[in-house]
């Protein structure tokens, strides 16, 4: 089993790509190849995606069942003991670099106000 997912790529690279295997979605490709097919397209895909992204994921024995190859991916490819992970870019702003402040939250504050508010004596 063969899964290939063109993004940004030409229309005759899509096209090459249907004459082996059937577009179930925009840009997603399945179908059954022997491995010198399989090494033959990516090497057509390789060289015909010039400004765009190709994923290509195929079943293998190995520990996790199948294995991948990507161009032009902004997550890339780590191998860990034998296993094969996708690693995403460090963020370069927002939620991923704050620095934590000292001191009681907003929330915490106003709930010590409510609950320590309401314990006076009235006299």
């Amino acid at each position: 089993m063969v899964i290939v997912v063109l993004s940004s790529c030409p229309a005759g690279l899509r096209g090459d790509v249907t004459k082996w295997l059937v577009e179930i979605s925009a840009g997603v490709f399945v179908g059954n190849l022997s491995a010198r097919i399989r090494e033959l397209l990516w090497e057509r895909i390789d060289e015909s995606s010039a400004t765009g992204q190709a994923l290509m994921i195929w079943s293998t024995n190995n520990e996790q069942g199948f294995d991948y190859r990507v161009k032009d991916h902004k997550w890339e490819p780590v191998d860990l003991d034998g296993v094969t992970l996708m690693r995403r870019p460090a963020a370069q702003s927002g939620y991923g670099n704050t620095t934590l402040k000292a001191g009681w939250s907003k929330a915490r504050a106003m709930r010590n106000a409510q609950k320590f508010g309401n314990k006076r004596k009235s006299t």
